[in-house]
């Protein structure tokens, strides 16, 4: 080579070696032969192979998923570790870290990072602290560290503590010596906490819960999830109540493969007003046990009649009378073509939770029933049914015994595109063995009782089309009759170990039975006539309204009656019935029963409510039973001001003149916290109410603080939405 080309060839190399240099493969400077390799961009990048490289000047720093970016980064080959000053910002696939200086290890991920602030991807959390030290792949500690979920700029809350632990690979948190500063005035300390920012389940305390009750008086839980395993879980709750000493509740759920089921315990050792131990048990099991048999298990218990209304905090608890208590079984086959096969076994009784100013009679033990039934359809145009049952009734005061019966019916139905005629015929036949006669004076202990069952149905239905406000509908029209046919039979001798009279409604005029269960079997000669009307939308076939009026007349006397307040007088009944969107945003559903004889009005039952968005909504009701009962409902959630919005509800009872159960309660909603606070008033007894102050501050993605109002207002306010989640 010339002297000529050795001087433009050292010419050459000095001026690239002066040039800035915006992108390197750094793939063999890399000390280690199995490392990712490193790409670099800068202004300048200088270094000597495989010791170090030094860039400056806008760097970015790419190795696997991972992205550096400073002002300056010195990377040492041999031991791939990295030195970076001035506005160091590494982006990861879980989070970003920013701060003054960083020193890391590209191969272990160990290192530390001053000044941090830090963002957990996907919005689940952010923060800062003094220093940062990265202990491994997805895992790093902040000293002096605050977290929060409020988004940037604001620090409505926030988690200050000593020592925060990030667990990337797990989705947790860990606070040392924390407290919550909620408006920079903490709120609550822990010496120890750790949370969830994937919402996945874990191990740890929850929140503390809050709260005050007349009967319990001042309230405080600490509850301790347990996730055991990815299919079975326990939260352990103790209970501390100020009028009653500790509570522990307990709840265990599990499922598996055609299983699943929940246990829940409440244990009260000692309670500081009775002076007694107080429990409650709650056990639900389902399992499916193959071969078309299905298994389940409801079992409900408490230690004494007050428990509810002197524990509990919940209008749906404190009502419960009869506790259930039953085991089933369950087996389902095909039976040929066109039918099905159907056979069950129960075992059932109830705790009856008395009320001392209102005692009931406890229901009958079942122990056991035995059910078959079959159906076959389309046999040369019949239909045949079966439904049978044998029973054993036990009771400690009333007479009780054996009970059989058999219900064999054979149906031919007539149907086409526009209409349908479906006579029936069945025999109704029960038999008894009772340990003692059902009456006072009466001989027989064996009893039994058949009775024939007729009924024809007929039905026809019209359309047109129509447009109404704009909008294309189809409008029907839809006369129907049914006649029943059942002769009178001599029952007052029967036991009676499960019958009652069903409630009247526009779909009861449709069956052949007026009773629940088998004991009467009323006698019929009469006929319904009734009309509907429906709206249904041309485009999507969603019904808009519909209308019903139906009447049925009698044309003999009932002679098979109960005591009971749904006793129906004798003549012919009138009802009517509304439901569907009267208008856009209002919707309601209302029924009027009449007793035409005399012009007296039997039942009405009506509501209406305006929803012109989620989250708000007003609903108006009236209930009203001849000599029964007479009560308004209203009820309401109603945005007000900005961010803010209302509950109240009133039930209340005109007959009486007085309030049944009542609420009223606020909340606010902030961009990453809620307060709740809601006062109910509802009765227990005859001659007893419970007042509940719920007070809840919910901080987003963290933790709930308070006792949580959500359930009361759900039961309180049809249509209740939490707008917080939308």
């Amino acid at each position: 080579m010339s002297l000529l080309s050795k001087l433009r060839l050292i010419l050459y190399i000095c001026l690239l070696l002066l040039l800035p240099l915006r992108f390197v493969n750094a793939e063999q400077l890399s000390g280690s032969g199995k490392s990712q390799p490193v790409h670099i961009e800068a202004d300048r990048i200088d270094g000597h192979y495989q010791q170090e490289i030094e860039a400056t000047g806008s760097v970015r720093m790419r190795r696997g998923d991972q992205t550096l970016s400073a002002d300056r980064v010195k990377y040492y080959q041999d031991t791939e570790d990295v030195e970076v000053e001035g506005n160091a910002l590494l982006e990861r696939p879980d989070d970003t870290l920013w701060g003054t200086f960083l020193q890391m290890n590209l191969q272990t991920d160990i290192g530390k990072l001053r000044d941090p602030r830090y963002a957990l991807k996907g919005g689940s959390g952010r923060g800062s602290g003094n220093l940062l030290l990265l202990e491994g792949e997805n895992h790093y500690r902040i000293k002096k560290a605050r977290y929060t979920t409020c988004p940037e700029d604001n620090h409505d809350w926030y988690i200050l503590a000593d020592d925060l632990e990030i667990d990337n690979e797990k989705k947790v948190g860990t606070a040392r010596h924390a407290s919550i500063q909620f408006k920079d005035v903490p709120i609550l300390y822990l010496p120890w906490m750790n949370f969830s920012f994937s919402k996945e389940r874990k191990t740890g305390f929850l929140s503390p819960i809050m709260g005050n009750t007349s009967r319990s008086g001042v309230e405080v839980s600490v509850p301790f999830y347990w996730n055991i395993a990815p299919n079975y879980d326990a939260t352990i709750t103790p209970r501390l109540m100020s009028r009653r000493g500790v509570m522990l509740d307990n709840e265990f759920r599990y499922i598996g493969k055609g299983l699943g089921g929940r246990l829940q315990f409440d244990y009260l050792p000692n309670d500081l007003v009775t002076d007694t131990t107080r429990y409650g048990l709650q056990f639900n099991h389902a399992q499916f046990l193959g071969s078309g048999w299905f298994g389940a298990l409801n079992y409900n218990r408490v230690s004494d009649h007050n428990y509810f209304r002197d524990l509990g905090n919940n209008i749906l608890f404190t009502s419960q009378v009869n506790l259930l208590q039953q085991a089933t079984a369950s087996y389902f086959s095909d039976l040929g073509r066109n039918g099905m096969l159907t056979f069950s076994t129960l075992v059932q009784q109830f705790q009856t939770v008395q009320d001392p100013r209102a005692p009931i009679i406890s229901p009958f033990k079942i122990l056991p029933r035995f059910t078959l039934n079959a159906v076959k359809s389309n046999v040369y145009g019949l239909d045949f049914d079966l439904a049978s049952s044998f029973t054993y009734f036990s009771h400690p005061t009333l007479p009780h015994g054996l009970r059989f019966t058999a219900f064999p019916s054979v149906a031919l139905p007539l149907e086409n595109s526009f209409g349908f005629i479906r006579p029936r015929v069945g025999l109704h036949y029960t038999k008894y063995d009772l340990n003692t006669p059902a009456f006072p004076g009466a001989n027989d202990k064996h009893l039994d009782r058949s009775v024939p069952i007729f009924s024809l149905d007929s039905g026809v239905v019209l359309e047109r089309d129509m447009t109404l406000g704009g909008g294309n509908f189809i409008q029907t029209l839809e006369p129907r009759v049914f006649y029943t046919y059942i002769p009178y039979r001599e029952q007052r001798l029967l036991p009676n170990f499960d019958s009652a009279e069903m409630d009247f409604s526009f779909a009861q005029l449709f069956m052949e039975k007026r009773f629940s269960g088998e004991d009467r079997i009323n006698d019929a000669n009469e006929i319904t006539l009734a009309m509907s009307s429906r709206l249904i939308h041309s485009a999507t076939g969603n019904e808009r309204l519909r209308f019903s009026v139906g009447q049925r007349i009698r044309f003999s006397d009932r002679r098979v009656l109960l005591t009971s307040p749904q006793v129906t007088r004798a003549g012919s009944d009138f009802i009517a019935e509304l439901s569907g969107s009267l208008a856009q945003h209002f919707k309601t559903d209302a029924g009027i029963q009449l007793n035409q004889n005399n012009l007296l009005i039997e039942k009405i039952r009506t509501g209406i409510s305006y929803n012109p968005a989620p989250g708000q909504i007003v609903n108006a009701g009236y209930r009203f039973t001849r000599d029964i009962l007479e009560q308004v409902d209203l009820s309401t959630q109603w945005p007000f001001l900005k961010k803010w919005q209302g509950f109240a509800a009133i039930n209340y009872s005109l007959k009486n003149d007085k309030l049944l159960a009542g609420l009223l309660g606020l909340e606010y909603n902030a961009c990453c916290w809620s307060l709740r606070l809601v006062a109910s008033r509802f009765t227990t007894a005859t001659q007893k109410t419970s007042t509940n102050i719920f007070v809840q501050l919910e901080l987003n993605d963290l933790m709930r603080i308070g006792t949580n109002p959500i359930r009361v207002l759900q039961q309180s306010i049809p249509g209740y939405v939490r707008t917080d989640l939308q």
